[in-house]
């Protein structure tokens, strides 16, 4: 490969390192071996006498590049370099400015003077130490106090045990047993369905439409005060019609002004949009707070999130191909989020089946009811130590329902220690040093999330590269291992 294609490849990419600026935050090998090819552009030489050996990274290719007599093959060592740049390059340790794909990462946050006026404020609502040390101190107590205290309760619980797999310790749960529904409860459920009346669905949505108001989040198009006498009828026709995914004809009524057909028609083409949408449910979902029973319930700080798939049967951008869930066709995923007080309180449409855990926090953040959810509960397609890690930061408590807690790992910050029979269990330390050099960083995102600078899902994306994951990334997933712990 290297004879056939390496005097080809040497100009072409002599032309790339000299058209394209690789710019990276800290010195790394590939930016001292581009250097070093930069320097040679215009010269034939084809054996080197001495290249920059801290490029050579394994045993492969050293075999390609010292040749016999102590000298380095140039086609062997280009190849070398341009790969350590392709695999830095993914983790966006380097980046290319300007580049809307592989620029840095980190200029989609707060900058400059912007960032030191906004880090009191990030720090103090977040509950975040500027000083990592003072935080990680934090951090070493709190993860010895759960590990101890855990410890201490092992022995008592008899659905949970160690056992030895492959030499070394894995947790084990008991599975649950199914509980016989209690002929009370069969009795409630009779009583309290009795206790509802029979009333039709257009007579409920108007009832809390004059309870709330909700309607008057509806707002025109193009003239923001326009109002029509009976509006608010005209609307919930248009949502039920929407809810109940039928036509307007079957609402629509010639002898009231307010259920034409052209009225239905002209109201839903200038108030049903997403933004009004959005504003009525906080409306609705703000009323149920107020509602004693809902507060029984639930105080708002705990929701949960999940997907439903649906097969979309028309062309559109939101849907993608998954032969799991859509078979030969397209289709999205609607990901709702649900308080305990039993509202709705956000949703988010994600094309096909994209990971889930990339728009749960873009759901609490981006919400805009009065409900301040501290607490989110997820399945385990949302689960990962990146989505850990931002939640964390950001001073949420993430806990999503993890099927294989037997294959998790715990981690430790303090390797000396002693957790008595969890000991080999929490086998895996903590990278507490690349949290501390990217700690800054770690800030800047939790502050820019947290005002709304940048969104969680585009963040993520560029964040989650598989084995290709940042520096960022890594330090993220570090701090969300502390997390994942304590949670487990």
């Amino acid at each position: 490969m290297l004879g056939l294609y390496g005097v080809t490849f040497i100009p072409v990419s002599a032309t790339i390192l000299k058209a394209v600026s690789f710019k990276s935050r800290v010195s790394l090998m590939p930016s001292r071996g581009l250097d070093f090819l930069k320097s040679l552009e215009g010269t034939r030489k084809m054996d080197l006498p001495e290249v920059p050996e801290s490029v050579i990274t394994s045993q492969t290719w050293w075999r390609l590049i010292a040749t016999d007599n102590g000298t380095f093959n140039r086609k062997a060592y280009t190849f070398c370099v341009l790969e350590q740049l392709r695999i830095r390059l993914r983790r966006r340790d380097v980046f290319v400015s300007p580049s809307r794909r592989w620029n840095d990462p980190r200029v989609q946050l707060l900058q400059g003077d912007a960032w030191k006026s906004a880090l009191p404020h990030v720090c103090r609502t977040l509950d975040r130490k500027k000083s990592f040390h003072l935080e990680l101190s934090q951090l070493r107590e709190q993860l010895n106090e759960v590990y101890l205290k855990t410890e201490a309760n092992f022995s008592q619980n008899g659905a949970v045990r160690l056992e030895m797999v492959d030499g070394k310790e894995k947790l084990v749960l008991t599975r649950l047993e199914k509980l016989d529904t209690p002929p009370s409860l069969v009795s409630l459920w009779s009583m309290v369905k009795g206790l509802l009346p029979r009333v039709d669905l257009p007579e409920v949505l108007l009832e809390i439409q004059q309870k709330t108001g909700f309607a008057n989040a509806f707002t025109h198009l193009s003239e923001e005060t326009s109002r029509v006498k009976d509006l608010d009828i005209s609307i919930c026709a248009v949502l039920l019609s929407e809810a109940c995914n039928i036509d307007l004809e079957p609402l629509s009524r010639a002898d009231i002004p307010a259920l034409t057909a052209d009225r239905l028609s002209w109201v839903k083409q200038n108030y049903l949009r997403q933004e009004t949408i959005v504003e009525a449910n906080a409306c609705l979902v703000d009323a149920q707070a107020e509602i004693s029973l809902a507060q029984v319930w639930g105080g708002g700080e705990v929701a949960s999130a999940d997907g439903l798939r649906f097969r979309v049967p028309v062309s559109t951008l939101n849907a993608t191909p998954n032969s799991k869930y859509f078979g030969t066709g397209r289709g999205i995923t609607y990901y709702n989020f649900t308080s305990d007080q039993f509202t709705g309180f956000h949703s988010i449409v994600i094309p096909g089946t994209l990971r889930d855990s990339l728009f749960v926090l873009e759901g609490l953040l981006e919400q805009q009811t009065s409900l301040r959810p501290t607490e989110i509960m997820t399945d385990t397609a949302g689960y990962s130590d990146v989505v850990f890690g931002l939640f964390w930061l950001l001073g949420y408590q993430f806990s999503p329902r993890l099927a294989d807690i037997g294959e998790a790992r715990f981690w430790r910050i303090d390797g000396e220690a002693d957790y008595g029979v969890l000991d080999g269990l929490a086998r895996n330390p903590i990278n507490v040093d690349l949290i501390e050099e990217n700690w800054d960083d770690l800030l800047r995102v939790s502050g820019s999330l947290k005002l709304g600078v940048v969104s969680a899902s585009s963040l993520m994306r560029t964040l989650q590269g598989g084995k290709n994951q940042s520096t960022l990334s890594k330090a993220i997933a570090e701090v969300g291992r502390i997390a994942k712990t304590k949670y487990l």
